[in-house]
């Protein structure tokens, strides 16, 4: 059992029942997944660029990334229909925590000029969405086998109703928000 699925279930999950007096056990929120998302738009041009994108994002996300395809032509970006654009990958479960630990214990502090995640980037359905701006803030990554340096977008799903809710709930896990 992964590290942060215990201690959801041991101190988070309590909290939780605390401070908004859940009377259903089912109705406490809890992550549902966490969607990785790379955006690599030279891709377009050239498709040995891609390689890279998904080499790094399995290194980081423990799993083989789908390749993301536009789905209209946009002139103006030079790109057509059925294009690569990017990677993304979904995390549930043993994996999800895994990743959650790993971005709040190592990435996050190393991360340049950190001074804490926003704590209005919900979606008021209970999501949260950050962004990062380079790979190599996780270990996984070796620096000297990447060919360019791309961010990241972070998707955390739960299924809390509100905003507070979910806040709550990526608090307990240590997310370090600003104040």
């Amino acid at each position: 059992m992964a590290r942060l699925r215990k201690e959801y279930t041991d101190v988070v999950r309590p909290k939780l029942v605390e401070k908004f007096g859940y009377k259903n056990p089912m109705a406490v929120p809890r992550l549902t997944k966490i969607v990785i998302n790379m955006g690599v738009g030279e891709a377009s041009q050239d498709k040995k660029k891609i390689e890279g994108a998904v080499e790094n994002l399995t290194a980081i996300a423990g799993q083989k990334p789908v390749i993301t395809k536009s789905r209209k032509a946009i002139a103006n970006f030079k790109l057509r229909e059925n294009q690569m654009v990017g990677c993304s990958v979904t995390l549930r479960s043993t994996r999800m925590y895994e990743f959650l630990d790993r971005l709040v214990n190592i990435a996050l502090p190393r991360v340049r000029d950190f001074r804490g995640l926003n704590g209005k980037s919900f979606d008021g359905a209970g999501n949260f969405n950050m962004g990062l701006k380079e790979q190599i803030v996780f270990p996984e990554v070796n620096y000297d086998k990447i060919d360019k340096v791309r961010g990241m977008n972070i998707t955390i799903c739960t299924n809390a109703k509100t905003d507070a809710e979910a806040l709550a709930l990526l608090e307990g896990f240590q997310m370090p928000f600003q104040k």
